[in-house]
């Protein structure tokens, strides 16, 4: 990932073709060897591409793959009121441990400023 981040940094930067030089200079400056099996993958997969045509592939694929919310969604809904209502008991829940955890902080015997 960190080497398809820097070839687009270099290609955002006006280098409509970064070569290894030029992604190997800015995972140096931030303090990343280099792997050059890796690097040379990553520039033979995006070569003679623009960054914009392997941008938008990449968000057509992305489309596709589920989401986990959806489950949460369907599960709740076919819950109807009952997902409501445990929401609910869960929100106080919350509130009583954070109301707890206040008086605690009072109970340790001295203040801050004594």
């Amino acid at each position: 990932m960190r080497y398809v981040a820097a070839y687009l940094l270099a290609a955002l930067g006006g280098n409509e073709k970064p070569e290894a030089k030029d992604i190997k200079k800015i995972l140096d400056s931030v303090g990343i060897e280099a792997d050059d099996t890796r690097l040379e993958k990553v520039i033979s997969e995006l070569s003679g591409k623009s960054v914009e045509e392997v941008i938008a592939s990449g968000c057509s694929k992305l489309a596709s793959v589920p989401a986990g919310g959806a489950v949460a969604v369907a599960s709740s809904a076919a819950g109807g009121a009952g997902g409501a209502a445990a929401s609910t008991a869960v929100e106080e829940k919350k509130e009583e441990k954070k109301e707890e955890s206040e008086e605690s902080d009072d109970d340790m015997g001295f203040g801050l400023f004594d």
